[in-house]
């Protein structure tokens, strides 16, 4: 995380992605969506999230093409990059 970066509450990280906050908080829940940062221990902490994960979210589902993100496609991607990383070892 940079720290010198602002972190975005639920709601800003939401309107980024353009979603709604109870939709980012059941993807939280599911394990989908941007990464996040949890401000302590106690299930009512705070939940904040780093601007560049955001990012780097949006990214990841950047598609060119409504096949792009098929599951077959999806999974022949996993599987050329791991062909790449075991020609490169």
């Amino acid at each position: 995380m940079n720290t010198s970066a602002k972190v975005l509450n639920s709601e800003e990280a939401a309107a980024e992605i353009g979603v709604s906050p109870i939709t980012l908080k059941l993807w939280r829940f599911k394990g989908k969506g941007p990464r996040f940062i949890k401000l302590g221990t106690a299930k009512q902490a705070k939940v904040v999230y780093d601007p560049a994960d955001i990012a780097t979210w949006k990214r990841e589902h950047t598609f060119a093409s409504t096949s792009a993100y098929s599951p077959a496609a999806r999974a022949n991607l996993k599987s050329d990059i791991r062909r790449s990383a075991d020609a490169s070892a």
